[in-house]
């Protein structure tokens, strides 16, 4: 199978600048041809101007995050004597499933901490790094938050941020960041996108021309303006053929035009333009569930577009809305009879769709306080421990297995005794072990080589990888990763990773899934 694109494949280099330009840049005045009257260009009255403050430099964007050290639960010095390049390629590569590790890595790239040892000229390179892979966990918005605490003023930085607000259809924001961010040149596409959407067709016209003639344009990008700019392609019936590698200008051109390209097949972040309401409530869904899988939304988000209609078919996705409406007419009503009836139905069609952590999420809280037994109490256990919320749970279901009475115990921060021995619970009898002693007991040598040399950013990050080796029956490899994640610091994550691991059979298998392991 093809590797997934990441973000450094498919950002669309919209606004890196062409070779030999001599035309207009953005921090340079409008030539008379392409200049648009404004109001703003008229002064309002004669009162001198206030002053105007701007940043001197923007500094190492290494040290740039939307959260404290403290905040994120970690040492301001976690990057320590590690080198950025290094750093970079760990967090490129770095893909953890485990819901509990997503939310440690989401917490490292948005952090402010110091940076990394660096050669120089290569300052940011582990800035750029964190952007993108947010950008391939589809946390756009994250990324923007990041991207503005550190400034637009390198040409890297902002062309991520044109293309964030292209994916999130706000092309009209997108231009104004071209217009006003000095010292960095759109391509041809991008301004002659920019023309166009700001109604200066005639000057897009005129850029586009001239591009052509200075052989500046892709042939591909070439014919995709044309079909912009002329309305006449529009009556002509010519399909555009996509490129294979579609960037976020492509994507918004394409839709110009009324040729859409679907997001299914594109990178996931591409998916959030399907949750725009000018979308179908079926593309809404199915790029909602795309996302919840890799817990790129709130599952509370899925958990609205799933409520909005009424389904019009079955099968599929209409099946898990059809469910999920069920399941939430129940709770509203704080009917457990009725909760006892759809909350199985809901767990099938969901599990098998992927879907469990998604549904932990949306109900596990309010399912696993409503002392339900039976199959329906046991589904609201899980639900609410793979949620992370097992103080919810005041009473077990009367019928729990015993490997579930100890889960919810170790949950709650009782490992004290071991896992009942039996057929199905050597997953709890592999990792429990993990857990016994203090955190420095047993740390695995590469993670102790790792701290004594003060680079804790790289051990942390291999401890991640080993513990979502977990996933793929390696639990050996999962146990030290827990141990490393315990020596870190992150005992609360090793923990919550732990229960997700012992779950997974029930919660995140696929086709299939019962209730009962």
């Amino acid at each position: 199978a093809k590797p997934p694109l990441s973000a450094s494949d498919w950002l669309s280099g919209s606004v890196r600048q062409p070779d030999n330009i001599s035309s207009w840049r953005p921090d340079s005045a409008r030539p008379p041809e392409l200049k648009r009257r404004s109001k703003r260009e008229i002064a309002a009255t004669g009162a001198v101007e206030p002053v105007g403050v701007a940043r001197l430099g923007e500094g190492n964007p290494d040290t740039s995050g939307t959260v404290s050290a403290r905040t994120a639960g970690l040492p301001s010095n976690l990057w320590g004597t590690s080198d950025s390049a290094t750093l970079a390629r760990l967090v490129r590569a770095s893909n953890p499933r485990l819901p509990a590790l997503r939310r440690l890595e989401r917490r490292m790239l948005a952090a402010q901490l110091q940076p990394p040892s660096t050669v120089a000229g290569a300052e940011g390179q582990l800035f750029l790094a964190r952007v993108d892979k947010l950008l391939d966990m589809g946390a756009t918005g994250a990324a923007k938050e990041l991207l503005q605490v550190a400034g637009p003023g390198d040409t890297e930085r902002f062309r991520r941020l044109f293309d964030i607000a292209l994916l999130s259809r706000d092309e009209t924001h997108a231009c104004e960041i071209m217009d006003r961010t000095p010292g960095v040149a759109p391509s041809f596409p991008a301004r002659i996108f920019c023309l166009a959407l700001g109604g200066d067709w005639a000057a897009a016209a005129l850029v586009f021309h001239g591009a052509e003639v200075m052989d500046k344009l892709d042939p591909q990008m070439a014919t995709l303006l044309a079909h912009y700019l002329d309305d006449t392609y529009a009556d002509s019936g010519a399909e555009v053929v996509p490129p294979q590698v579609v960037t976020p200008l492509e994507l918004r051109l394409h839709e110009a035009i009324g040729q859409p390209l679907p997001s299914s097949s594109l990178p996931l972040p591409f998916a959030l333009a399907d949750l725009d309401d000018t979308a179908g409530w079926k593309a809404q869904l199915d790029a909602a569930e795309r996302l919840a899988r890799a817990g790129a939304i709130p599952a509370s988000q899925l958990r609205r577009i799933y409520l909005q209609q009424r389904p019009a078919a079955s099968g599929g996705v209409w099946d898990r809305a059809a469910a999920i409406q069920s399941l939430d007419a129940a709770l509203t009503a704080r009917d457990g009879d009725a909760v006892a009836r759809t909350l199985p139905a809901a767990y099938e069609t969901m599990v098998s769709a992927g879907l469990g952590v998604a549904l932990a999420e949306m109900a596990g809280a309010e399912l696993g306080a409503m002392q339900l037994d039976g199959p329906a109490g046991l589904i609201a256990l899980r639900l609410a421990l793979q949620a992370g919320q097992p103080q919810v749970v005041t009473r077990l279901p009367a019928d729990a297995p015993e490997v579930d009475q100890w889960l919810l115990s170790f949950a709650s921060g009782e490992p004290e005794s071991a896992p009942p021995a039996g057929a199905g619970e050597a997953r709890a009898a592999a990792l429990f072990p993990a857990f016994l002693g203090p955190s420095e007991r047993d740390v695995p040598r590469a993670t102790a080589e790792l701290i004594l040399a003060n680079k804790r950013g790289e051990a942390m990050l291999a401890a991640i990888a080993d513990t979502d080796a977990g996933l793929d029956g390696d639990l050996a490899r999962a146990a030290q990763g827990l141990r490393s994640l315990r020596a870190l610091g992150q005992q609360e994550i090793a923990r919550q990773a732990a229960v997700e691991l012992i779950l997974a059979p029930a919660v995140m298998a696929g086709p299939g899934a019962r209730a009962q392991r």
